[in-house]
C-alpha cells in the first residue's frame, strides 16, 4: 500500500502563490494532484510520469500552474500561480498503480492522500 502525504495548503489572496509537496512511500508510479471543491466531483488537475518526462495540466488551470518531480525524494510539487478564489478546494496527490501515461482521469489512480486545503480569498 502506497502512502501518500501532501502539505502546503494553507489561506492566500488572489492572485498569490502556493507550492503543494507529496511525499510517497515508495518510488516508480505516475502521480497526478487532484482537487474537489464543496458540491463538486474530484477532478485532476495535473500528471507527471515516473520519470517526468512527460506530464499534462487541466485546462482550468492550464498556465498557471506546474506539476514536479524529485524522484530522489520521492515527492512531487504542485506549484500554483494567479491563484483564483475558484482554486478554492481540498487538493489530493494521487498515484497510478498501471498506467504510465499522465492521464487526467481519475479512475486511473489507485492511491490516494488525505488531501491539503487551500482556501483562495478575494
Amino acid at each position: 500500500q502506497v502512502q501518500l502525504v501532501e502539505s502546503g495548503g494553507g489561506l492566500v489572496q488572489a492572485g498569490g502563490s502556493l507550492r503543494l509537496s507529496c511525499a510517497a512511500s515508495e518510488r516508480g508510479f505516475t502521480m497526478a494532484w487532484a482537487r474537489q471543491a464543496p458540491g463538486k466531483e474530484r477532478e485532476i488537475v495535473a500528471a507527471i510520469t515516473r520519470a517526468a518526462t512527460n506530464s499534462n495540466t487541466a485546462d482550468s488551470v492550464k498556465g498557471r500552474f506546474t506539476i514536479s518531480r524529485d524522484n530522489a525524494k520521492n515527492t512531487i510539487y504542485l506549484q500554483m500561480d494567479n491563484l483564483k478564489p475558484e482554486d478554492t478546494a481540498v487538493y489530493y496527490c494521487a498515484a497510478s498503480a498501471g498506467y504510465s501515461e499522465p492521464s487526467l482521469y481519475s479512475w486511473t489512480y489507485h492511491y490516494w492522500g488525505q488531501g491539503t486545503q487551500v482556501t483562495v480569498s478575494t
